[in-house]
């Protein structure tokens, strides 16, 4: 049986706080469960990537524990904050670092990337999520190219959404937080108020409470109070419904390094309509005919992505199209299992 240690941030099983990276993290944990390996996960509290002194505290406490010659997987979101820890002790574990988002990516603070450089280089080996993310931490910082590897996050198929009459059933999945561009949406949909839509915004409310509230104001100045709504975050068989419901997947962020949002709508036949940023072109892909499943629009462009929608609700053929390839495009989505087996491979190679 191979042990590996995992180090994510506390509060990956809260239903509250539902994101990508601690769907991804609890996932392959599981996986690896279930592949016959020993996984210790360590929830380290603290508001990361931005911890105070007790968080850095906890996670010297916890990494200190683990016996000599281990195999350690961090989340980078705490593993980029602590080259002073982490550095240290790469001569004594084998540190792999799975980066959801890189740290360094949009910032102008030198110190960010000085200590995720730091970080990432003494690791044994680094994960990313996608191929956009690989090549973004390939250009930030002098790492080796083979230590450098992509288990893409990996789609569970479900039944198929039926769509409805009149294709308006729009659905966004995000945390409702200004990287996720939902004041964007709100622009392009006050736009079309003389055409027939509904739109659902599931996500947390509660990471930028002030940004929520000036969202709710809009919704009500701008008359859309019975077509937008923010029920906050939805998991398990109740958000599986608000995608059997949907006719279509709106993401309007201003960044994703993947955006696995996208992979769970296709892995039910759903269109997408999305901001062109990041990993999403990887994760929307194409059908086997080579349509894409969905739109691509610029990002923070409230006109381009009013046009998409509104070319989505008046364009039945368009609508037939992109069904089409949201379907072929769900046949070659990757699986949870090859996931796991790729960064189990990463794993073994560090603890030889």
């Amino acid at each position: 049986m191979t042990a590996v240690h995992v180090v994510v941030p506390d509060g990956i099983d809260d239903p509250a706080r539902p994101s990508g990276g601690n769907a991804y993290d609890h996932r392959v944990c599981r996986e690896l469960a279930a592949i016959g390996w020993s996984v210790r996960v360590h929830a380290v509290p603290g508001s990361w990537p931005r911890p105070d002194a007790a968080a850095h505290a906890a996670l010297a406490g916890v990494v200190g524990g683990i016996p000599d010659g281990a195999v350690v997987l961090l989340d980078g979101l705490v593993a980029s904050t602590a080259p002073e820890l982490l550095v240290a002790e790469a001569s004594r574990l084998r540190l792999v670092v799975l980066v959801h988002t890189p740290l360094g990516y949009r910032t102008t603070d030198d110190s960010v990337r000085t200590r995720e450089r730091a970080v990432l280089s003494a690791a044994s080996s680094v994960i990313t999520t996608s191929r956009w993310t690989r090549h973004t931490l390939l250009e930030l910082y002098p790492l080796s190219a083979d230590r450098v590897h992509v288990a893409e996050p990996g789609a569970d198929l479900a039944d198929l959404a039926p769509g409805t009459a009149d294709a308006g059933a729009l659905l966004c999945v995000a945390a409702v937080i200004p990287d996720k561009g939902h004041d964007v949406l709100l622009d392009a949909l006050a736009t079309m108020t003389g055409l027939s839509w509904r739109c659902l915004c599931v996500g947390s409310l509660g990471r930028d409470p002030a940004f929520a509230e000036r969202l709710r104001r809009r919704v009500l100045r701008d008359g859309l109070g019975g077509r937008v709504h923010f029920p906050g975050p939805r998991t398990g068989v109740v958000l599986d419904r608000d995608y059997v419901a949907a006719d279509l997947l709106v993401l309007a962020s201003r960044s994703e390094t993947y955006g696995m949002v996208v992979t769970e709508a296709l892995a039910r036949g759903l269109p997408v309509v999305a901001a062109e940023v990041g990993g999403v072109p990887e994760a929307l892909g194409h059908g086997a005919d080579g349509i894409r499943p969905g739109l691509l629009v610029p990002a923070d462009d409230p006109a381009a992505l009013g046009a998409a929608l509104r070319a989505w609700l008046g364009d039945a053929e368009l609508r037939r199209r992109l069904r089409s390839a949201a379907r072929e495009r769900r046949a070659s989505l990757c699986s949870w299992s090859t996931t796991t087996s790729l960064l189990a491979g990463v794993l073994v190679g560090a603890a030889r």
